[in-house]
């Protein structure tokens, strides 16, 4: 037979509110401890898991977790004052596994889930499990053809002008004007994919395709490549040597400058392409 068929005297009162108004005085007197060796009290949890059952079971919760929240709103003294206590303790259940339902679809915490502000969301859910494609769910996960963005602009005057200047550089010093334009065309082009012009110099230092492209030697190549992006190396990092003619053009040093720096100078015609090379 069910417990709550029982025609003992002592479990049937406080299934009225003043019944458990009394309960809940005698139970929350000596600081609590009647809770901790009052048999009574694991008989009104059991009431309270099968009084609350349906309720937990609404929201996906199981009953001794309705009974837990029936619990903590006994031990509320605002429960013992009121007009009807299971009127409370009931109100406060069905708030409990309300937002203990929202907490497991937001993926937050019960208390989180109780706030207005947080509970108005929907619920989490995965995109595979919807039946449109994310492009279709929200239009800042739209982007626009290839074909349909704006043709870029050519690059900056300053930058142009740096390259120019660059490539006069190693035209003057010995280069041919052909081979030194594609070179520094080309370390152009790269350092323009690349984080930093450190990584630009290691990855175009490993570049054999390009150099074998190019028609260049190695020693010229990575002569070409320290004086172009700079020497990669903490140590010379604020020097002329290590920023690079380039940076040193585009902010504002002019050729003639760089003509009358003799390690530069010197390190670009010490490792000419040679005709025989």
């Amino acid at each position: 037979m069910n417990w709550s068929t029982r025609s003992d005297a002592a479990s049937a009162t406080f299934r009225n509110s003043e019944g458990l108004r009394t309960l809940l005085d005698r139970l929350q007197s000596n600081g609590g401890t009647g809770w901790r060796t009052d048999p009574e009290a694991a008989e009104l949890m059991r009431y309270a898991a099968d009084r609350y059952a349906a309720l937990a079971r609404k929201h996906g919760l199981d009953p001794w977790e309705a009974a837990a929240a029936a619990f903590d709103a006994m031990r509320a003294p605002a429960t013992l004052r009121a007009e009807d206590p299971w009127a409370i303790v009931t109100r406060a259940v069905q708030v409990t596994c309300i937002a203990e339902e929202r907490a497991q679809g937001l993926l937050c915490s019960v208390h989180q889930a109780r706030r207005p502000r947080v509970s108005s969301y929907h619920d989490a859910e995965r995109f595979s499990d919807r039946e449109h494609a994310l492009l279709d769910y929200h239009p800042a996960f739209r982007t626009d053809p290839v074909d349909a963005l704006p043709e870029t602009s050519e690059p900056p005057r300053q930058v142009q002008s740096a390259v120019e200047d660059a490539i006069s550089l190693f035209t003057l010093l010995g280069w041919q004007p052909d081979r030194a334009r594609g070179a520094v065309e080309y370390i152009c082009g790269r350092l323009a994919d690349a984080v930093s012009r450190a990584s630009a110099y290691e990855s175009l230092r490993r570049d054999y395709e390009a150099r074998a492209l190019l028609d260049i030697p190695q020693r010229a190549w990575i002569a070409m490549l320290r004086a172009v992006l700079g020497i990669s190396d903490h140590m010379h990092e604020h020097t002329t040597a290590g920023r690079g003619i380039l940076l040193r053009l585009l902010v504002g040093e002019h050729l003639r400058s760089l003509l009358h720096d003799d390690d530069l100078v010197a390190d670009i015609v010490d490792n000419l392409p040679r005709a025989h090379e």
